[in-house]
Formats: structure tokens, C-alpha cells, sequence
């Protein structure tokens, strides 16, 4: 397949699906929808890999948990907010990498962190008790991110190209 086709088709799919998603999710109470194409970000990042989609989801919504539960011990901690920050980060980003580490074919440490951060710049500046619904909407973002902006939209391109291919042949 030539290189003005793929990316044709590549431009097409990403043209079409994220703005599907993009309109849905207010319509799903999601306010979250813009963290789909970072999460999908991180699996074009990777190969696009549909093999790895189950260890970069837990990846993502260990992330989100561990943000969840940074906002929460920083909103009980009785220090400084600067050494709430340090102290937590410092402490839960070792240990998401060591027991991703424990668990690689499960649990991608990538997506752990990338999902963390995205969990923490969203939930952070109201803190805890601002944070509602919030990590079931960044879930369900990044689920979206890796299995429909990431993983049916590689599909629909590849079938796109399969068909581009036959057209070709004499």
C-alpha cells in the first residue's frame, strides 16, 4: 500500500471517530471526553499495538485510582501543600513503578503514569471534595481512548486499506 494511502486513510479515521466521541460524551455525562485522544495518544505512541489494549487499560485505570487516592491523602495530610505534593508523588510514583514492574504483561507503567497525571490535572484543583464523579468519567475517557479511538479505529483504517489494496490489483 503506498504511503499517500495510508496516511489518507489514517486522516480519514481520525477525521470521522474522535469528533463521534467528542459530541457523545456530554450526551453520556462525560465531561472528560478530550482525555480519550491523550490516552489514544499513548497506544499510537506504542505501535498501536492491539495486543497490548488490556495492559495499557489497566495501566490507565490504575492511573485513575491512584489519583483518586493522591487527591484524597493530600486533602488529609496536615503539611505544607508543597510537601503534600513532593511527598505524594514522590512516594506513589515509585511504587506504581514497582508494582507495574511486578506485573508487566498485566499492567503497562506507561499508562499507569500517564494515567495518573491526567487523573490528578483534572481532579486536583478543586480537590477532594470537589471530585464527584470525575474518575468514573476519566475511566470511561480512557477506556474509549484505547479501545475505540485506539483499537476499532486501527481496525476500520486496516479494513479501509485491505479494500484499498484489492482495488489495485489487476
Amino acid at each position: 500500500m503506498t504511503k499517500k494511502a495510508e496516511t489518507l486513510t489514517l486522516a480519514l479515521c481520525i477525521a470521522l471517530l474522535p469528533p463521534i466521541w467528542a459530541v457523545a460524551a456530554p450526551y453520556l455525562n462525560v465531561t472528560t471526553g478530550a482525555v480519550a485522544l491523550i490516552c489514544a495518544g499513548l497506544c499510537a505512541a506504542n505501535g498501536d499495538k492491539a495486543a497490548d489494549a488490556v495492559k495499557i487499560s489497566i495501566g490507565f485505570l490504575l492511573g485513575d485510582f491512584w489519583a483518586w487516592l493522591a487527591v484524597w491523602m493530600m486533602d488529609i495530610m496536615p503539611w505544607n501543600p508543597d510537601a503534600e505534593l513532593f511527598g505524594t508523588l514522590f512516594v506513589m510514583g515509585g511504587l506504581a513503578v514497582i508494582f507495574s514492574s511486578l506485573a508487566p504483561k498485566w499492567i503497562f507503567c506507561p499508562a499507569w503514569l500517564c494515567g495518573w497525571a491526567i487523573g490528578l490535572t483534572i481532579m486536583a484543583p478543586g480537590g477532594f471534595s470537589a471530585v464527584g464523579t470525575l474518575p468514573l468519567q476519566i475511566a470511561a475517557a480512557m477506556l474509549v481512548g484505547v479501545w475505540y479511538v485506539g483499537v476499532f479505529l486501527n481496525i476500520v483504517r486496516n479494513r479501509m486499506l485491505a479494500f484499498l489494496a484489492k482495488r489495485q490489483k489487476p
